[in-house]
């Protein structure tokens, strides 16, 4: 296997189209090029993937890369595939028929790389079929997975163990982001890595602002978020919200007011959410809205901005969510919204863990989340801190505590409306030059068509760091364009010609079409569906909602006056046992009425019952009250 630099660099170029290596990740290669256990903590962004992508590459055997998500696997395996590297994965998504076929190609040695889930390898036949592999290395990808003590503790991580055990001659690589001193030696013990080489990056993040802020109620909340929405206008933005209702609320709430946001979460449909984060990787939309379910392995380098709107379980959480923005090494905020009540349902959460242990170590990273979020210590140096690194600077200049903050994390904005993005500045760089905007656009576009003809994301085709370097140097010829970052003799093999008329075209006058205005909001497609005649359950599954999101909806609506209350919704005997009961318990609270109620009764009647009541059922109704058949009332 060659092992000197100018054969490491040639690979890296040839495959990567990358000039150099990222820090550490040429020692850690030729670490497992050179057969020795590996442990390396790097980054979110850090380049992990290329640090066993690689070795595998100029190996003659096959490596076998343990991944949590199958997404994960898909997309790494897409894009080796499409740089010329034999790649494979194994999981659920495979068909049944087509599996034995893989199988028979992995003992023939036809990959270089082959990726499964840590259940795939926990089966007995697995690990034999494995044995009649030409296995050359394990990588574990998530490793803080096999820690008790980790954030993420996946039981079936556990069963990796027996690794050493099944294969003692394979070396075994670790990679994780987020590990504390304590995880990292848990994963050191249950992998029985033997004497390892051992790789910890700085656990610091200059060019990410931490900003944290409590907030008191939703409102409030919401107001900073609109605001810091207005600061990044046209950014790309991801926004974690801590339950799938508040994702699926505030992803509505944003397009009611006028801003394309799209939700995703682990209850919608497959091809929605894949569609969901495809459209959000690719500019279409620029706001995605999202549990935790969102973001591991997500591969985009121009995140400008990171909001929670809760209290995230663990300081651990935080850091790794937190680090998906800012990976092109450009400053970006970092901010968490939180709110007292917060802290009780975490409480709440902690206290249905039935295993002891763990209670108590979830209740050791409540407290340090709890405790860096009420922290006025610098919070760059809380995290390192927190992950076994102790920073000899004492303020970072990149939090609320130590520096002031943006403009729009001060005060209590007044405003919710959001003004229509200007016309696109010119984009800046990490070098001290700003890039064409019309230009970059112009790129983006050209590669969301060519991701939709050829039917992978967006991210496969062209990376957004090669998209920046492109408009920097603006190649005229193949030989220009493999001095491009990113762009190796495969993609310019694919794209080249392409890449090049593009260019031509641009100069020529072409410019990107302009984006699609927001479709209509939730609230108007809501409208638009009752007036068609269609059910709550039809509208859930048309916009891919959970039902008692569309009650919600509807509620509002005839609270609002938007639209009247349709009495074929619900039959009249439940209407007014309902209304019997909130004329005995008042109409503040629906939980009263529910419990006086019989069980078949369902809390989205009692919703929709008590707006109706609540919006003054004889009240004179404004002009632009709608029946949910189409007729509009006039005011009497």
């Amino acid at each position: 296997m060659l092992t000197d630099s100018t054969a490491l660099l040639d690979t890296l170029r040839r495959y990567w189209g990358y000039e150099g290596f990222r820090p550490l990740q040429e020692r850690i290669v030729r670490s497992v090029i050179g057969n020795r256990d590996v442990v390396a903590v790097m980054p979110t962004g850090g380049g992990k993937s290329l640090c066993y992508q690689l070795p595998a590459l100029l190996s003659e055997r096959t490596a076998v890369v343990i991944s949590p998500l199958i997404a994960l696997m898909q997309d790494q395996v897409a894009q080796l595939t499409q740089m010329g590297i034999p790649s494979a994965f194994l999981n659920s998504a495979i068909p049944l028929a087509q599996q034995p076929e893989i199988l028979k190609r992995a003992e023939r040695g036809d990959f270089r790389l082959i990726y499964l889930s840590p259940e795939r390898l926990a089966r007995a036949d697995t690990v034999s079929w494995l044995q009649r592999v030409p296995v050359a290395f394990f990588a574990i990808d998530e490793a803080h997975c096999i820690s008790e003590w980790g954030h993420e503790f996946r039981p079936e991580y556990r069963l990796l163990s027996s690794l050493r055990e099944n294969f003692p001659g394979r070396p075994i690589a670790a990679f994780t982001a987020s590990a504390t001193q304590r995880v990292r030696h848990d994963i050191l013990a249950q992998l029985r890595l033997h004497e390892p080489h051992k790789y910890i990056m700085s656990f610091h993040r200059p060019n990410l602002r931490y900003l944290v802020k409590p907030c008191e109620g939703d409102k409030v909340q919401m107001q900073f978020l609109m605001a810091a929405l207005r600061a990044h206008a046209d950014e790309n933005v991801i926004v974690y919200a801590p339950t799938i209702a508040r994702v699926e609320e505030t992803a509505d709430d944003l397009r009611n007011l006028g801003i394309a946001a799209v939700p995703y979460h682990g209850q919608m449909n497959a091809e929605t959410r894949k569609r969901n984060q495809e459209i959000w990787m690719s500019d279409e939309v620029r706001v995605l809205v999202g549990t935790i379910a969102f973001g591991l392995g997500i591969n985009k380098s121009g995140v400008r901005a990171v909001i929670h709107l809760s209290l995230p379980k663990s300081v651990e959480q935080f850091y790794q969510e937190a680090g998906r923005a800012g990976r092109d090494g450009l400053p970006a905020d970092c901010a968490m919204l939180w709110q007292k009540k917060d802290t009780a349902l975490l409480a709440y959460f902690i206290g249905q863990i039935q295993d002891q242990a763990e209670q108590q170590r979830a209740w050791q990273r409540y407290h340090e989340i709890k405790g860096f979020a009420e922290s006025k210590v610098c919070r760059h140096r809380l995290i390192c801190r927190h992950f076994g690194e102790t920073p000899k600077w004492s303020q970072c200049g990149m939090c609320d505590v130590c520096a002031a903050p943006p403009e729009w994390f001060r005060g209590k904005p007044a405003d919710l409306l959001v003004p229509k993005a200007a016309k696109r500045a010119a984009v800046p760089t990490s070098g001290s030059e700003t890039l064409n905007p019309e230009l970059l656009e112009y790129l983006r576009a050209w590669r969301r068509e060519i991701s939709r003809r050829d039917n992978v994301p967006a991210f496969i085709v062209l990376h957004d760091r090669t998209l920046e370097d492109l408009c920097r140097k603006q190649p005229r010829n193949r030989s220009e364009l493999l001095q491009v970052e990113g762009i190796g003799e495969r993609k310019a093999e694919l794209y080249g010609q392409e890449i090049l008329e593009a260019f031509q075209q641009f100069g020529e006058g072409a410019r990107a079409p302009q984006q699609e205005e927001a479709r209509e909001s939730p609230m108007e497609e809501t409208i638009r569906l009752l007036k068609e005649g269609r059910s709550f359950q039809e509208i859930a599954d048309i916009r891919q909602r959970r039902l008692n999101t569309i009650l919600d909806t509807v509620a509002d609506l005839i609270e609002k006056r938007r639209i009247e209350f349709d009495e074929r919704w619900i039959a009249a005997d439940r209407i007014r046992q309902i209304e019997e009961a909130a004329a005995r318990l008042g109409i503040d609270r629906a939980k009263p009425i529910k419990e006086a109620l019989p069980d078949d009764i369902a809390y989205g009647e009692i919703r929709i019952v008590l707006s109706r009541i609540r919006s003054g059922r004889n009240a004179e109704r404004p002009d632009h009250t709608v029946s949910a058949s189409g007729r509009t009332s006039e005011a009497s």
